[in-house]
């Protein structure tokens, strides 16, 4: 059974960074592809980001060039570095493996304009 812990959101200034955590568990995270979605209130679960196991990347067109995501196996810990934050990027952020239909509570984040 795979367990993803989110980790890492807050309030922020637009224009601010931060930095969210997932830590997996349950599951080998070198192997797999995992992502970062995020929801609104009153809006579809979108996705923001994937790490492939090779390492390579994707990102919606809505953050690319602003959020990067990482990961380090042996931490068994995916990251998403979220830079010139926007108010409309205020929601609660998930971390999931892709095809996995159970998500974790998330993290908050908010960006105040």
């Amino acid at each position: 059974q795979v367990q993803l812990v989110e980790s890492g959101g807050g309030l922020v200034q637009a224009g601010g960074s931060l930095r969210l955590s997932c830590v997996v568990s349950g599951t080998t995270l070198s192997i797999r592809t995992i992502g970062w979605y995020r929801q609104a209130p009153g809006t579809q679960r979108e996705w923001v980001a994937h790490i492939f196991s090779g390492g390579g990347t994707n990102y919606a067109d809505s953050v690319k060039g602003r959020f990067t995501i990482s990961r380090d196996n042996a931490k068994n810990t995916v990251y998403l570095q979220m830079n010139s934050l926007k108010p409309e990027d205020t929601a609660v952020y998930y971390c999931n493996l892709v095809g996995d239909p159970y998500w974790g509570q998330g993290t908050q984040v908010t960006v105040s304009a």
